[in-house]
């Protein structure tokens, strides 16, 4: 890593430590997941490591760009498009306009539209081809902020959003259910894998947050009961802070990242990418949401 690069990391770093420090929930959480980590910490070490296998990668994720989708995007990307809407996504009634699109230029934020018309496309990319990617749900940027707001869980702020009718499916019955959290200046994941009956935390800064994991299993069952009338005993689920994740190297690329780990799961893959690849990630990104379509 260059110095600007650490710098910008350290700097990223700080900005977030200082946000999360006005949130007097978190600080009154603080001790409990010290405590935690610690205890997970304890957990790794004593942990027989595994026998590491040659990792295959595959080439769909990594398709190189042709000079006429650089061009596509990068003329998106001029100054004279940012009031212009380059394309809408009809569905979600979501607009792209060239300043919108600007978030995925280099050292750019990602915003709340190009990342949950990226979802949207993701579950249009899983309807087209059933059999090659996994059954999914992807709850956009609001979901947990809904579920979980300064007044606590609220199950009912979000019962209407699942229903048969607007999914044509039930969570139980997806493989993986996605959420996005935005702590502050910073974009985490949680997954609901059910396919193994797990529960994980994905973060490009190697954070660790039981709270999040805790409310999603709360969730789960609250939505099994209201939905299917069934009772599911989460208890005996695991509850996992994934480790040897690629880590962002700077204090801009954790919505690609977090974006990434979504792809990657969704085509049941494990995943194989690094810092190195985001500015191909940001360009075929962009180029997917302009053409309406998730390779």
């Amino acid at each position: 890593m260059d110095v600007d690069a650490a710098s910008s990391l350290e700097a990223y770093k700080k900005l977030l430590q200082s946000a999360e420090r006005r949130d007097s929930k978190l600080e009154a959480l603080g001790f409990e997941i010290l405590f935690n980590e610690k205890r997970l910490s304890q957990l790794r070490q004593s942990r027989p490591k595994p026998v590491e296998k040659p990792l295959k990668v595959p080439d769909e994720p990594f398709i190189p760009l042709t000079k006429e989708d650089k061009a596509e995007v990068y003329n998106a990307f001029s100054g004279k498009n940012r009031r212009k809407v380059l394309v809408t996504h009809a569905n979600s009634n979501i607009d792209i306009t060239g300043q919108v699109l600007q978030c995925l230029t280099p050292s750019a934020w990602l915003n709340d539209e190009v990342i949950n018309v990226y979802l949207e496309l993701l579950k249009e990319r899983e309807i087209r081809e059933p059999k090659k990617y996994l059954k999914c749900h992807f709850f956009n940027t609001f979901f947990y902020k809904k579920l979980v707001s300064d007044s606590g869980y609220n199950y009912k702020a979000v019962r209407r959003w699942t229903t048969q009718r607007k999914l044509g499916y039930a969570l139980i019955d997806c493989d993986m259910i996605f959420v996005p959290i935005h702590r502050s200046v910073h974009w985490t994941l949680a997954v609901i894998n059910n396919r193994d009956r797990k529960f994980l935390y994905l973060d490009s800064l190697n954070g660790v947050d039981s709270k999040i994991l805790n409310a999603l299993a709360k969730y789960l069952g609250d939505e099994a009961k209201e939905k299917s009338g069934k009772d599911i005993d989460v208890s005996s689920w695991d509850m996992e802070f994934v480790e040897d994740l690629p880590q962002q190297q700077n204090g801009y690329d954790c919505g690609m990242f977090m974006l990434k780990y979504i792809d990657f799961f969704s085509r049941g893959l494990g995943i194989c990418f690094s810092q190195e690849h985001m500015p191909y990630f940001r360009l075929r990104t962009a180029k997917e949401i302009l053409r309406l379509r998730a390779d």
